[in-house]
C-alpha cells in the first residue's frame, strides 16, 4: 500500500537507477528515456560532472535565503544564462519549476505596466491550444479544456486566439500567407479587447504538450513581433520545454530570429537535476519595478543555491558535448524516420516537431484529419504498450485536449545513432501492436 497519490490510481515500477538514456526498475528492467522524462532531462541521467558541482555545493550550503544572502552559485547561473539570451536580456529571477515562472513572468510584465503609468493593461492573451503550467494563474493562460474547466470558477481566464495549426486547417504551413493568417487573430482579438487593456502575448515558440510539436507556419514569428510593437504589447516566450537546446537552438525562438521581452525557462534549465526554473527579462522592465518598491512577488526557494549549482553545470554540460548541434543533427534523423515509420502504419497522420521536440498524430483518416474516437483513449494506450516494451514516451490531445492523439518523443540531447535504432525499434513493434488491438478504422489498414 502506497500513502503517495498523484494523477490516477495505476501503479508504475519503482525506479532503482538512470544513466544515459537509460532507467532501470528494481525488478532489472531497462527503459529507454524516449522522451527525457517530461521533456526534462536533456543531459541525460547521472552525469558525474553535474553530480559533482552539487556534492561541491552542498559541502558549502544547500540553502540561503535571497532576504539574507547573495550566492556565487545563483549569481554565476545568472550571468551564465544571460550569456546565452538575446541581446538586452540581461536580468534573471529564479524560481523552482515552469508554473512559478510563468507566473513571475505575467506579474513582473503587470508591475512594470503599473509602475510606467499604464495600469490599464492587464489582460494577457494565450493561445488555444496551449499549456502554461498548473497553478491557476498559469491555468487562466492555458487553452486546454480537459485541465481548465474544472477550475474555471476560481480564476479569470484570459483571452484565447487560435494556435496555428495549419495541418488540420488544410493551409500551407511553408506560405507566409498562412503565417500572417493566424497572426493577424492575434492583432484582431487585440483590438477586440481594446489595446490599452492588453498587457502581454504568450506562446511556446514550438508547441509543447498541448498541440504536440507544433512548429509555427512561416511568416508568423515576425508578424506576432510587429503585432506586439504596433499596440505595445509584451511577448513572452515560454521556452520551459523548447529551452536550453531542446530544439536545435539554444532558445526556440532563434529560429525565427524573433526578440522576446521576457523569456520563460525550466525543465531543461537544470535538466532534472535540481527544482529550477527563471525569467530573463531586460533592465528597462525591471528597473522601474524595483523603482516602485521592489518586485512583489517570490518564492522560498528562489535562487537556492544547490539548485543554481546544478543549472550551472547543466548548461556547461550542454556547452562541452555540443548537445544544441547534436539536438539539430539527430532531430533531423529521428523526424526522417519518424516520417518512414507513418509510411509503414497508416494510422500516423502528421509527424512534426524541430530539433529534439517530435511528435506524430493518430487519425484514423489522414486525407480528413478525423481523429481516433475519443473513448478509445489511444494515446494511454499506446504509451503503455511502448512501456513494457521498454521504451518510456509522453502523450497527449492535441484538439483542446479532448481528442486527437499524439506521442511526444524527445529523447535527451545525447542521442547517439544506436538509440535512434533503438527507439524506432520500440516505436514499431508498439504500433504494430497497437494497431492489431484497435477495431477496424475504415480505410486504416
Amino acid at each position: 500500500m502506497s500513502h503517495l497519490f498523484y494523477q490516477g490510481h495505476g501503479r508504475k515500477p519503482v525506479l532503482d537507477q538512470a544513466r544515459g538514456v537509460y532507467m532501470w526498475d528494481t525488478d532489472g528492467k531497462r527503459y529507454l528515456d524516449g522522451s527525457s522524462g517530461a521533456m526534462v532531462c536533456n543531459i541525460g541521467h547521472s552525469n558525474a560532472n553535474v553530480l559533482a558541482a552539487m556534492r561541491e555545493q552542498m559541502d558549502r550550503a544547500t540553502f540561503g535565503y535571497r532576504l539574507h544572502f547573495e550566492t556565487e552559485a545563483s549569481e554565476r547561473l545568472a550571468r551564465k544564462t544571460v550569456e546565452k539570451m538575446p541581446e538586452g536580456l540581461d536580468k534573471v529571477f529564479f524560481v523552482s519549476g515552469g508554473s512559478e515562472a510563468i507566473e513571475s513572468a505575467m506579474k513582473l510584465a503587470r508591475q512594470y505596466a503599473v509602475a510606467i503609468g499604464q495600469g490599464s493593461r492587464w489582460k494577457v492573451i494565450s493561445r488555444s491550444p496551449s499549456y502554461h503550467g498548473c497553478t491557476l494563474g498559469a491555468l487562466a493562460v492555458t487553452g486546454y479544456a480537459s485541465l481548465t474547466e474544472p477550475f474555471a470558477p476560481m480564476m479569470r481566464e484570459m483571452p484565447k486566439v487560435p494556435a496555428p495549426r495549419a495541418y488540420l486547417d488544410g493551409l500551407d504551413p511553408s506560405d507566409p500567407a498562412t503565417g500572417h493568417h493566424y497572426a493577424d487573430l492575434l492583432d484582431a482579438q487585440i483590438m477586440r479587447e481594446g489595446p490599452e487593456s492588453v498587457l502581454a502575448f504568450i506562446l511556446e515558440p514550438v508547441g509543447g504538450a498541448s498541440t504536440g510539436a507544433l512548429v509555427p507556419p512561416e511568416g508568423y514569428m515576425a508578424r506576432i513581433r510587429e503585432i506586439c510593437d504596433r499596440h505595445g504589447v509584451l511577448l513572452i516566450m515560454d521556452e520551459v520545454m523548447t529551452g536550453a537546446g531542446r530544439t536545435g537552438a539554444f532558445l526556440g525562438c532563434e529560429h525565427w530570429n524573433t526578440r522576446p521581452d521576457i523569456v520563460v525557462m525550466s525543465k531543461g534549465f537544470a535538466a532534472g537535476y535540481a527544482p529550477l526554473g527563471g525569467i530573463v527579462a531586460p533592465d528597462w522592465m525591471v528597473a522601474p519595478v524595483l523603482d516602485q518598491g521592489g518586485f512583489a512577488h517570490g518564492f522560498t526557494y528562489a535562487g537556492n543555491p544547490l539548485a543554481c549549482a546544478a543549472g550551472s553545470a547543466v548548461l556547461d554540460e550542454i556547452d562541452r558535448m555540443n548537445l544544441v548541434e547534436n539536438a539539430a543533427v539527430m532531430g533531423d534523423k529521428l523526424k526522417a524516420r519518424l516520417h518512414a515509420l507513418a509510411q509503414r502504419h497508416e494510422i500516423i497522420g502528421d509527424v512534426r516537431g524541430k530539433g529534439l521536440l517530435l511528435a506524430f498524430e493518430f487519425m484514423s483518416d489522414p486525407v480528413t484529419k478525423t481523429p481516433l474516437p475519443k473513448e478509445w483513449r489511444a494515446f494511454d494506450r499506446f504509451v503503455q504498450i511502448a512501456y513494457d516494451n521498454g521504451l518510456i514516451v509522453y502523450s497527449r490531445r492535441t484538439r483542446d485536449g479532448i481528442e486527437g492523439d499524439h506521442i511526444l518523443v524527445c529523447p535527451p540531447l545525447i542521442v547517439e545513432d544506436t538509440h535512434l535504432d533503438e527507439i524506432v525499434e520500440g516505436l514499431d513493434r508498439s504500433l504494430g501492436q497497437f494497431r492489431a488491438e484497435l477495431p477496424a478504422l475504415g480505410r486504416v489498414s
